[in-house]
């Protein structure tokens, strides 16, 4: 008996024998368990989508998705219009439609440009002679006739970017109106003054 008890003594002392209620986990595993835990959250986080619907691996939010969309006609009309304001009127008017001093009033919250689609669609039509006051300054200047050279696509795609760029917010305009325009003035060779277009509603 008292031969037991020194053996059973003898081994919790030099830690070999077995203690009841504890189980020893190699440390080897727990880091494989972490390894593959931070995995699967890393995995999940890039490719889940967070279960929505509409997106898919290797897409990871519902923002890139979006953003990878096709353009609306919309937004590929006014694209289209930037780009030819950029290459025609930009040079005077400024990419930003601030206008340059002593080259061309701005576009920016202009009642011709905002004002109703007939005004405006005469403008780079005819081109544009004497005073005109904008944002309560005075011009002095001549706008040459432009918009001969454009289609009537163009045209309207740019005279529709000028009407919701830099904060204007007036509707775009179609090539329809364009080309009726062009018909009701296919007999004027003058450029147009202040007044005359403002008598057109």
């Amino acid at each position: 008996m008292s031969e037991g008890v020194s053996r059973e003594g003898t081994a919790h002392e030099n830690g070999t024998g077995a203690r009841s209620g504890t189980v020893t986990v190699p440390m080897w595993l727990v880091t494989v368990l972490a390894v593959l835990a931070y995995w699967g959250m890393l995995y999940f986080d890039q490719r889940s989508g967070w279960f929505h619907p509409q997106v898919y691996a290797p897409f990871e939010s519902v923002t890139v998705v979006a953003a990878l969309q096709p353009a609306s006609d919309a937004d590929a009309f006014l694209n289209r219009g930037r780009v030819v304001y950029e290459t025609t009127c930009a040079l005077c008017h400024g990419v930003d439609g601030a206008g340059k001093p002593g080259q061309a009033p701005p576009l920016a919250g202009s009642e011709f440009v905002v004002g109703p689609p007939g005004r405006l669609i005469r403008i780079p039509l005819h081109g544009l002679v004497g005073p005109i006051e904008v944002h309560g300054q005075v011009w002095n200047l001549a706008m040459p006739a432009m918009g001969a050279a454009l289609s009537a696509e163009d045209l309207a795609a740019a005279l529709s970017y000028i009407r919701q760029a830099w904060g204007n917010k007036a509707p775009a305009i179609t090539a329809a109106e364009v080309e009726a325009v062009k018909a009701a003035t296919a007999g004027r060779s003058q450029p147009w003054t202040a007044e005359e277009l403002k008598a057109i509603q």
